[in-house]
């Protein structure tokens, strides 16, 4: 990826609202290379999606819980994202290495909400589950470092 690419998709991350004659401005490119530089980014990818940040404590979601599941037969089949797909309190659902096979992100309104929901991912995915409640976030929605790709070592070619 190119260095003024890596640029832009890190204001973006920062700024999803960013226009393009900010972005413009902090690239040093004009307006319509930048547009088609972030199009072009957007077609291949990179930048996959433009989302709002939400306050989860004003819509009365203030509980967020990491849900490690593990299925209860080993031999059952590895389908259990498809099936819990309908929760829409899930926020993420992360494939794992380890103990478990999955991490599901939640939010919910109560610890009572909670317990429910861990009755239905069992009930609905035949797992067990292992739950670690949030007290507080310090950051989160950080923007990714791009790294610049290191060049061609020279002895090598």
């Amino acid at each position: 990826m190119e260095e003024i690419d890596r640029r832009i998709v890190t204001l973006l991350a920062t700024d999803g609202r960013m226009s393009f004659t900010d972005l413009a401005k902090e690239t040093g490119l004009s307006v319509s290379a930048v547009h088609q530089r972030v199009r072009r980014l957007e077609k291949r990818g990179v930048i996959r999606a433009y989302a709002a940040l939400v306050d989860y404590d004003e819509i009365g979601l203030p509980l967020t819980a990491f849900v490690s599941i593990k299925p209860i037969d080993p031999s059952a089949p590895d389908d259990a994202p498809e099936r819990l797909r309908y929760l829409t309190a899930i926020e993420a659902c992360h494939s794992v290495a380890g103990d478990e096979s999955y991490i599901l992100k939640v939010r919910v309104a109560s610890p009572l909400a909670l317990e429910e929901l861990l009755q239905q991912i069992r009930a609905s995915a035949n797992v067990s589950t292992r739950t670690t409640v949030v007290l507080s976030t310090p950051y989160d929605y950080r923007s990714p470092v791009i790294e610049k790709e290191p060049a061609p070592d020279a002895a090598e070619g």
